[in-house]
């Protein structure tokens, strides 16, 4: 006699060798006994759950000779021909190969036929797979059947199969089997079928057959045909260790080996997957009864080592691998790429891999011992900034280039500001596009030494002391915050307007230098300015940009400048009208501007006609040009 594998020699025969599907077999076993068999069945579940084993016991049950408590007894005749396949009141038919509407009516046609049993019973394996007009042709038969005919519908995928057939079927699903169930089953083939394996591939046959009975089986079958030697799975675990300590030369090669052996890599991306939900579920405090426990502790070790955040990265990184690997021309190169970005963490651009990397570089540092923080006070002599109690540093660092503004609305000790001024005063200003007027050189608002400023080379007074209390402060840490720098109270009107077009305007951006240039300055107190602008919707527009400018200013002045915008009537264009007026000798002012001010557009003339124009001049401008077609 030729073997039989060990999924089919061991495939249940009575309801009470149906494991790990209770709910199912007492539903069945109750209807047969109390004859309240439904007309349609409808069994889902993953594959190798007993879908069809159940419906052919349900078929022996209800054609038994001698049932004993909704039990089919085996023996008889009818139970006989049915576990041989040679039974006329069993029909199975595969719709995934026969699954046309043709097919379908060939089986509607027979349905009126008896057969030597009470029973007639139709078996419809994978009905998902049935066309949608072969479902169609099935629906009066299957709502309402001949008295004698029972159909089971069996299927992997219930969401395909159409509602109208689901709603005249009793729906039941069918589970995975645990692990303990697994494993005691497993053991009790071994004994049974003498088959002289050791217990420790028991672990193996069921994290290989995960939950699903006949592949189980199938795989202790083939490690009995190997002689009891067990693949365990070094490149898996290679894997999982690599990516754990963040090793990617290890990981890469472990990719390697393994397709060296045999091994396909969707595959072996899908068993990384696996493992890693694992260690996710052992992380999370999840269910892990699916989980043989020969595994719990590696992988405990691995949920240890990885953590939250850099487990959830794993399992998107290898998910992502796993769909990209479907257009890939190499399937590795995906895998090996995820793999790569999880154990590098310099490999990463995103947050998790950026936080991830943070968090190793604070445990190294705290283990060798941490550096000071990015916030601390410098030390003594380090060239910053003296405080309100600081003694003035004896050789202070380079100044910068421009020191930025300070915060609005909270000011500056007066002898911090007065240092500044002076020292911005005493660098080499940067010479604008054109030399300013002698107007706008003699308005330059004149320079005064900081009286905290020990330097030797700071200009003496050029006029009288301005008065106020930040010049009355004779020592340099007494605590003061005016409201502007000393000296800034003899910036007139005219002065800022020099500066506003001759500095600031050229350094603004291109949509507020537009914006404020319809503007002008109508009065100045101290350096609060009042700043007018045609209506109010451009009044609002310059509002959003008003920081920008009241920086522009404070750099330029060295104290910190309030804008007040406010509209104003009559309002004429302050930067044209000052650029004219400092308009270097070498480019004399265009005299038609004098002239076109005020004029309309109907006094205007007109531009003299061009030479040539049209054809002739696009010849003129693409020479050797051809005229394809006249317009």
């Amino acid at each position: 006699m030729a073997y039989q594998s060990l999924y089919r020699r061991y495939r249940p025969r009575r309801f009470s060798e149906v494991r790990g599907q209770e709910h199912v077999v007492r539903a069945l076993r109750n209807a047969v006994r109390d004859e309240r068999v439904g007309h349609a069945y409808l069994f889902s579940g993953p594959r190798g759950t007993g879908k069809t084993s159940t419906a052919r016991i349900l078929a022996k049950a209800l054609n038994c000779e001698h049932l004993v408590d909704g039990e089919p007894c085996g023996n008889c005749e009818s139970c006989l021909a049915i576990d041989a396949g040679t039974s006329y009141d069993v029909q199975e038919l595969d719709a995934a190969s026969n699954n046309g509407v043709q097919d379908v009516r060939d089986l509607v046609g027979r349905v009126n036929l008896g057969s030597p049993g009470r029973t007639k019973v139709y078996i419809l394996d994978e009905v998902h797979m049935l066309t949608a007009a072969a479902s169609a042709a099935l629906l009066k038969t299957l709502e309402e059947p001949p008295g004698h005919v029972v159909f089971v519908l069996a299927t992997t995928d219930p969401q395909k199969v159409l509602p109208t057939i689901r709603s005249r079927t009793q729906h039941y699903d069918f589970h995975l089997l645990s692990v303990d169930e697994l494993a005691e089953h497993v053991a009790w083939v071994i004994h049974d079928a003498d088959l002289g394996l050791d217990p420790d591939v028991i672990d193996h046959v069921v994290r290989a057959g995960a939950g699903s009975a006949r592949d189980t089986l199938s795989a202790l079958d083939q490690v009995s045909a190997a002689g009891g030697v067990v693949d365990r799975g070094e490149a898996l675990d290679d894997l999982l260790d690599a990516i754990a300590s963040a090793d990617a030369g290890r990981a890469l090669v472990a990719v390697a080996d393994a397709v060296a052996a045999g091994r396909d890599p969707r595959i072996l991306g899908e068993a990384v997957l696996a493992r890693l939900r694992d260690v996710f579920l052992v992380r999370m405090g999840g269910a892990t009864g699916h989980i043989p426990s020969g595994d719990i502790d590696r992988i405990t070790a691995w949920a240890e080592q990885l953590g939250d955040r850099a487990t959830t990265r794993a399992l998107e990184a290898v998910g992502d691998a796993l769909l990209e690997m479907r257009q890939a021309p190499d399937p590795r190169i995906p895998l090996e790429v995820a793999l790569v970005k999880l154990t590098r963490a310099d490999s990463g651009a995103s947050i998790g891999a950026l936080t991830e990397r943070v968090a190793r570089l604070e445990a190294a540092l705290a283990a060798g011992g941490a550096p000071a923080p990015a916030g601390a006070p410098p030390a003594a002599g380090s060239g910053a900034g003296p405080g309100p109690s600081a003694p003035p540093s004896p050789a202070p660092g380079p100044r910068p280039e421009r020191t930025p503004p300070p915060p609005r609305p909270g000011g500056r000790p007066a002898d911090q500001a007065r240092a500044e001024l002076a020292a911005r005063r005493s660098e080499p200003a940067v010479p604008p596009a054109a030399p300013a007027p002698p107007s706008a050189r003699r308005a330059a608002p004149p320079t005064e030494p900081a009286p905290s400023d020990p330097a030797p080379s700071a200009p003496a007074p050029s006029g009288p002391a301005p008065s106020g209390p930040a010049q009355s402060d004779p020592a340099p840490s007494a605590p003061a915050a005016p409201e502007r720098a000393a000296g800034a109270g003899d910036l007139s009107l005219e002065q800022l307007e020099s500066i506003w077009s001759t500095d600031i305007l050229g350094q603004l951006r291109g949509v507020t230098k537009a914006m404020y240039q319809a503007g002008e300055f109508k009065s100045l107190d101290g350096l609060r300015a009042t700043f007018a602008l045609p209506n109010e919707v451009h009044r609002q527009k310059c509002d959003q940009k008003r920081s920008e400018v009241e920086a522009a200013l404070t750099a330029r002045i060295g104290s910190p400048v309030v804008l007040d915008l406010v509209v104003g009537a009559d309002i004429s264009n302050p930067a044209t009208r000052k650029t004219e007026q400092r308009r270097p000798a070498a480019a004399p002012p265009p005299d038609d501007y004098d002239a076109l001010e005020g004029a309309s557009v109907e006094e205007l003339d007109d531009a003299p006609d061009a030479a040539i124009g049209g054809i002739d001049a696009l010849h003129e401008a693409f020479p050797g040009a051809e005229l394809l077609e006249e317009p």
